[in-house]
């Protein structure tokens, strides 16, 4: 007797997420303090970089300090790479029952699940992000009394700040994610055996990653903006990154954010097939 395939696929991408999420949380803190920067730095003092970052950090709030908003990620990705992935599941067995999918096809595929986990998630993400901002600026217990203090402060509607901006960002990456996943996997899969599958998996993951968050880390600075000052509509943020930063303000962070969600998706990626080729599911 069987579990459903769509708890199998909840199950196989909630594992995968919670060890990505614990193995690169710092690098999330770190991208998120990059792109809060305030422009207080002298101008000519040179750039501020990734590791500058990850010292200060270390030095003021400890190691563990670079795990801050690691509850809120927790709250985030287990039910939402699960959600993802089953999601993924249903619209690929409804729409492409046997064929596998093409460009076009991943895209939407990939583009579809994350809305669904994306807009199911986005309270958690807002508070994820509050939790990253240096301390001090937001000072909450736990994440259920971060949303209770945001619901009462705020207004419910402040948990959905970035709607626009995460959509911006997640549905591009992950439909393009899928796509350049999928395409690689095709031509890598034609002349390579059972074992190195994982390897190939990985390195199809990396590689689509790369891409896929480049693309979008525009939307993700301002997403990061807007939900990190709730006053701030997304139009606004726009025009004061550019105003502050000009374009290069647009890519801030993209070297934590390119490392952490390249290894994120091809580990989940991985895992995910993986655990389905366990299970006997066809992926």
């Amino acid at each position: 007797d069987h579990m459903q395939p769509d708890t199998d696929t909840f199950v196989c991408g909630s594992v995968s997420g919670t060890c990505s999420t614990l193995l690169f949380q710092p690098l999330d803190l770190v991208k998120t303090r990059l792109q809060t920067l305030q422009s207080g730095v002298q101008p000519g003092s040179g750039r501020v970089g990734m590791m500058a970052v990850l010292l200060s950090v270390v030095r003021t709030e400890r190691l563990l300090g670079l795990w801050k908003g690691v509850s809120p990620s927790f709250a985030r990705t287990i039910p939402g790479v699960g959600l993802y992935f089953s999601t993924y599941y249903s619209l690929k067995q409804h729409f492409f029952q046997d064929s596998s999918p093409g460009a076009v096809g991943a895209v939407l595929l990939g583009g579809g699940a994350r809305t669904v986990a994306g807009v199911a998630m986005l309270p958690v993400t807002v508070i994820k992000a509050r939790f990253e901002v240096s301390c001090g600026r937001y000072s909450y217990g736990s994440v259920t009394g971060a949303l209770r203090s945001v619901c009462r402060t705020e207004g419910p509607a402040a948990l959905f700040s970035g709607l626009v901006a995460t959509l911006l960002r997640d549905v591009p990456f992950s439909g393009i994610y899928v796509m350049f996943y999928s395409q690689t996997k095709a031509s890598l899969s034609k002349g390579s055996t059972s074992a190195s599958a994982p390897l190939a998996n990985f390195s199809c993951g990396l590689l689509a990653g790369v891409l896929a968050s480049l693309i979008t880390q525009p939307a993700d600075v301002v997403k990061t903006h807007v939900q990190v000052n709730s006053q701030l509509r997304t139009v606004e943020a726009i025009r004061c990154i550019y105003m502050e930063h000009r374009l290069q303000g647009f890519f801030r962070g993209a070297v934590p954010r390119a490392l952490r969600r390249t290894m994120i998706a091809a580990m989940a990626w991985t895992v995910y097939e993986q655990m389905m080729a366990r299970f006997g599911l066809e992926s």
